[in-house]
């Protein structure tokens, strides 16, 4: 079996993804990038079967070119494989252009244009806010006339919050308006602003049949981080993923899947439940989930989620987890203000005093600037059978521990 990995960038998650993919049993890998290989450390370099540079991951004649120039010397190339959310449509061109199984484009494209993934859920009968593809100002004015403020307004290709805002009143819709100007060609999605507590939900589906889920909780939701730089938010998996007060998320998001059509693959759910205990689906990606959610796994199961990951989308294979060891959870530790980080405060004494509890974590490195996603400059995981405790310790970590930022 030869795959090939796409990545533009090698990220430290990229990084991750590749140690673990380049050692599946069974499996060749070869890589995509838009970066030379000859940055990474001999070690994993020396496990690909190939490589192949390209200026740009984002045009699908490029990756093709690329997969026919691997195919050239290493044989047929079986499966193509991506994590980054802004490639997954041009992926499934070059699939379908040569060939090779996987998730086709207009599938693709449900799970990344917002406008037509909700329109998906709406013919489905998935709950969702509502929503509309504003191509010029007219309609975008139309829209908040018809649901009130406040709105969100994001690109209807969006991910991970980026370019996502809140609008409140006229004047902050004018700004937005002023600054993307919508068009036919690049519509903004605008959408009823939901409130409420916001969650996600994966899953692992074969052949278009869900095998196994996980969820978890943010505190607070991402909209709520991006929009004020100085929480150190968190994500937590509970232990109880089985309990019945998740049946309604689980039938919903098993009905958004249906929607939007997937058939082997993991997806990356996020939804609210309501104040009065509804559900709305917001956004499902065919990819990993980002946030950590990957190691938390790990941590919850004691497994290797990321190979699990290359197997499904390899081989068409996965063994589901046996029953949920522990709750886990994640704190993003993130410096208010601009700069670098300067100092540290607090760490040293929570790693000491929740020893028992934590797994892994990445400590601010001082002089690194600050971080472009909303992710921070660091984090903490911590586990342990009782959620509870989990999120207990959760708490003291983002209350006592403080990143300094100094330009």
């Amino acid at each position: 079996m030869l795959a090939v990995y796409i990545t533009p960038f090698f990220t430290e998650n990229a990084l991750i993804f590749l140690d673990h993919l380049s050692g599946i049993e069974g499996a060749r890998l070869a890589v995509i990038s838009q970066e030379p290989q000859e940055i990474l450390p001999e070690r994993l370099r020396s496990r690909f079967a190939g490589h192949w540079r390209v200026p740009d991951c984002l045009e699908t004649e490029q990756i093709r070119w690329a997969v026919e120039g691997l195919q050239k010397s290493l044989g047929k190339v079986e499966r193509i494989l991506a994590a980054n959310e802004h490639i997954q449509v041009q992926v499934a061109q070059v699939r379908e252009q040569l060939g090779i199984p996987g998730m086709d484009s207009a599938t693709a494209l449900k799970f990344r244009d917002k406008n037509k993934m909700k329109k998906a859920f709406r013919e489905g009968g998935v709950a969702c806010a509502r929503s509309a593809a504003a191509r010029n100002e007219h309609e975008a004015w139309a829209f908040v006339e018809q649901v009130g403020y406040p709105v969100c307004v994001k690109p209807v290709d969006g991910a991970a919050t980026q370019s996502t805002f809140k609008v409140e009143d006229a004047s902050a819709m004018r700004d937005v308006l002023r600054g993307s100007g919508p068009s036919p060609e690049r519509p903004l999605q605008i959408e009823e602003f939901v409130v409420g507590q916001e969650h996600s939900f994966e899953t692992v589906s074969i052949d278009g049949k869900p095998l196994w889920h996980s969820l978890t909780h943010y505190i607070p939701g991402p909209l709520d981080v991006v929009r004020n730089p100085w929480i150190q938010y968190q994500v937590i998996l509970p232990r109880e993923v089985d309990s019945k007060k998740y049946d309604d998320i689980r039938k919903c998001g098993r009905q958004a899947l249906k929607a939007l059509g997937i058939q082997t693959g993991l997806s990356h759910m996020e939804w609210f439940r309501r104040n009065d205990g509804s559900i709305a689906i917001n956004e499902v990606a065919a990819r990993p989930p980002g946030v950590q959610i990957m190691p938390l796994i790990n941590r919850a199961h004691d497994i290797d989620f990321f190979s699990a990951w290359g197997r499904l989308m390899m081989f068409d294979e996965f063994t589901p987890p046996k029953e949920r060891k522990y709750a886990a959870g994640c704190a993003f530790l993130r410096g208010l203000g601009e700069g670098r980080v300067k100092a540290v405060h607090g760490l040293d004494e929570v790693l000491r005093d929740l020893s028992h509890l934590v797994t892994d974590y990445k400590r601010p490195a001082l002089g690194t600037p600050k971080a472009i996603s909303y992710e921070g400059e660091g984090y903490v995981i911590v586990r342990h059978p009782e959620t509870k405790v989990v999120a207990e310790a959760l708490q003291e970590i983002v209350s006592n521990v403080r990143v300094v930022l100094m330009d």
